[in-house]
């Protein structure tokens, strides 16, 4: 190769390279995602309706402690929905160290309804649905832990489980 092509193809590499810092630089000073439609995260609220606690749970609603490693959970294995509401029991135990939230997830994992984060040492009775399954509806109660004042994912724990139809609480 004779030297006036070793020089053009010197000019065009370090053309590309500082093109490639520009990109790279642009992309750092402007925000990675920006614009992709990816979203920002949104921290989940507390829920307004969390008690201070354990509750006193009635039988028949399969309430027990479930051991997801990370952390420990109270929950009801029976989901009786009377009108828009189920009464889960979500108990976050006082020797937790996470924040914890339960999200109600149909057949094909559409969200029908949430709590909001709950505390150690308190609970939540019941859970409003959005969507209303059907009686003998598939579900899955997915339970998610949450590093408190980071919000870093604890962990999390799915219970699959069906729909039962209740009424007058």
């Amino acid at each position: 190769m004779n030297q006036k092509k070793q020089k053009n193809l010197l000019l065009l590499a370090a053309v590309l390279c500082a093109a490639a810092l520009a990109v790279m630089t642009a992309v750092l000073a402007f925000g990675a995602g920006k614009g992709t439609g990816q979203t920002e995260f949104t921290p989940p609220p507390f829920d307004p309706s969390a008690v201070q606690g354990t509750p006193d749970v009635p039988d028949g609603l399969g309430w027990e402690e479930l051991d997801a490693q990370a952390f420990q959970v109270s929950v009801c294995g029976a989901v009786i929905l009377d009108g828009d509401t189920a009464d889960i029991w979500l108990t976050n135990p006082a020797e937790n160290t996470v924040w914890l939230k339960l999200r109600v997830l149909d057949a094909q994992g559409d969200t029908l309804g949430e709590t909001g984060l709950i505390r150690p040492g308190e609970y939540v009775q019941s859970v409003t649905l959005d969507a209303l399954p059907e009686d003998g509806d598939a579900v899955t109660l997915k339970l998610m832990a949450y590093e408190p004042e980071t919000y870093y994912s604890g962990g999390s724990v799915s219970l699959k489980t069906t729909v039962m139809m209740g009424g007058g609480k």
